[in-house]
């Protein structure tokens, strides 16, 4: 049985490495720290497409900015009370776009009227043959959680068997 289950957590692991998702990580505004009021938030990104699973990266000080995910109405109004999550947390921030939708981000204390706000239209993830244009994004491969807990569950059947 000792060779069998070695077998077995050998195959389950090559399959783990080989199905994987692709998915970017976006610096925000372009750059290492460019959560500030000098960029054009909006110009910036207008020149990205965004998938699910796609990660954003907010560099910034986080004693003078913030990050909210807010709903449409909020960003509009650049309404900073009423958020869905704040990203905020040390300076060196990422948020996981994990559904294809629209997303709106807004920096608060007043930052937001200053044109420190985004709106995004994330796609689904496109099909493997499919060409795609992340010329501006650092590509990384992230395993798909429902094919590793697919692949786990079975793993775990087969050695109860």
């Amino acid at each position: 049985m000792g060779k069998n289950l070695w077998a077995l957590i050998y195959v389950t692991m090559m399959i783990l490495i080989i199905v994987e998702v692709e998915s970017s990580l976006h610096r925000v505004g372009g750059g290492r720290y460019t959560w500030n009021s000098d960029v054009n938030f909006s110009d910036w990104a207008n020149h990205q497409r965004f998938y699910s699973g796609d990660w954003l990266y907010f560099g910034f000080n986080r004693t003078r900015h913030n990050i909210l995910q807010v709903n449409k109405s909020s960003y509009e109004q650049c309404v900073d009370n009423d958020y869905i999550f704040n990203i905020t947390r040390g300076g060196r921030d990422v948020f996981q776009l994990l559904e294809p939708k629209p997303y709106y981000f807004i920096c608060g204390r007043g930052y937001c009227h200053k044109g420190m706000k985004f709106a995004i239209n994330v796609l689904p993830q496109p099909s493997p043959s499919a060409p795609t244009n992340l010329a501006s994004t650092t590509t990384h491969l992230i395993p798909s959680n429902a094919i590793t807990a697919a692949i786990l569950i079975f793993t775990f059947k087969a050695l109860l068997l």
